[in-house]
């Protein structure tokens, strides 16, 4: 299991590697991770705002997160008309690299 810096500096790596690539404006994580309140089962909490969405392109992001960082990904792309609920959590937890 990865600290949070740990994630944090390898998403960093990876941002500055793939965001021309893929139109990738701010990745962060959030959730149980952010918090430092992981466990060995936690997965990581990942958001992406993006200059034009794509799934098929947010699906890449996730499967290359998950070989890089050797865990499960749950990934969110960051939006105006996203779950009300689900934005004030990234609002609150959101660490951004």
């Amino acid at each position: 299991m990865r600290t949070r810096a740990e994630y944090l500096e390898l998403l960093r790596c990876y941002k500055q590697q793939m965001a021309e690539r893929y139109g990738i404006i701010r990745l962060g994580i959030f959730g149980s991770v952010s918090r430092n309140e992981q466990n060995i089962d936690s997965d990581l909490d990942v958001c992406v705002e993006m200059k034009e969405p794509d799934g098929f392109i947010l699906l890449n992001i996730k499967y290359e997160l998950e070989e890089l960082l050797n865990c499960k990904i749950d990934i969110i792309r960051l939006r105006d008309n996203m779950n009300i609920l689900l934005k004030r959590n990234i609002e609150r937890d959101g660490i951004y690299v």
